[in-house]
């Protein structure tokens, strides 16, 4: 049977950090860069943590250069561990079952791909006890571009696997637009669920191959995976 992989999303998709990751990173700003960031108002959903990055940097007016992006990485990775511990999070519903599930069957890889710097990704799976399903992924340290981010995930898939992963053999879930618009770029089902900040109807007009409310009804969410993939 031809190998596939299954693209998920982490935040809004897999898990809600509660906060989490937005007060790491008003941390960092704050320490680093003495900015107090406001995040009413600014679009995170969808985006990398690169291209979150390049907005602030610029927005105040410090040089957006590999030394200052380092700067705020690190320092975002240090504070997160402590913020996911205080923060509510939680995994979304039937997250865990689905995700067993799918990896029960030999010929699914489950992998990643996310706007998440690849070490903040990690963190958070592990905090949340995924880790153990996914081996690799597509991240958010380089590209403020998801699209590039996927087209980085297949590449990834191809390398992991040994074999020329085609995008047809492949899908991106997620609770973004930008979720599904990545999954086009390469030639990948798009499955998207309105866990996130996007509730179905706004996610409805971007005609992914399926749309879920939530992962709630895990069999059915299952075999209508497999029936895409």
């Amino acid at each position: 049977m031809t190998q596939k992989v299954i693209f998920f999303d982490i935040d809004g998709t897999l898990l809600s950090t509660g906060g989490a990751g937005q007060k790491a990173i008003e941390m960092a700003l704050m320490a680093e860069f003495q900015i107090e960031f406001p995040f009413e108002g600014v679009l995170t959903a969808g985006r990398t943590d690169r291209g979150i990055a390049d907005e602030v940097l610029e927005r105040y007016q410090h040089q957006n250069s590999q030394e200052n992006r380092d700067r705020f990485r690190l320092a975002y990775l240090d504070r997160l561990p402590t913020t996911l511990a205080d923060a509510p999070g939680k995994l979304l519903p039937r997250v865990a079952e689905l995700v067993h599930e799918l990896a029960q069957h030999d010929h699914i890889t489950l992998s990643v791909l996310t706007g998440n710097y690849e070490a903040a990704a990690w963190i958070k799976l592990r905090h949340y006890q995924l880790e153990q399903y996914f081996t690799f992924g597509g991240f958010g340290d380089d590209e403020a571009d998801r699209d590039e981010v996927a087209r980085l995930a297949l590449r990834a898939a191809r390398h992991a696997l040994n074999h020329p992963i085609d995008g047809a053999h492949t899908m991106v879930i997620g609770d973004t637009p930008a979720d599904i618009r990545c999954a086009r770029a390469i030639g990948a089902k798009a499955v998207a669920v309105a866990t996130g900040t996007y509730d179905v109807i706004q996610l409805q007009p971007h005609s992914p191959d399926h749309l879920f409310e939530n992962f709630s009804e895990t069999d059915d969410v299952v075999k209508r995976i497999l029936e895409l993939l």
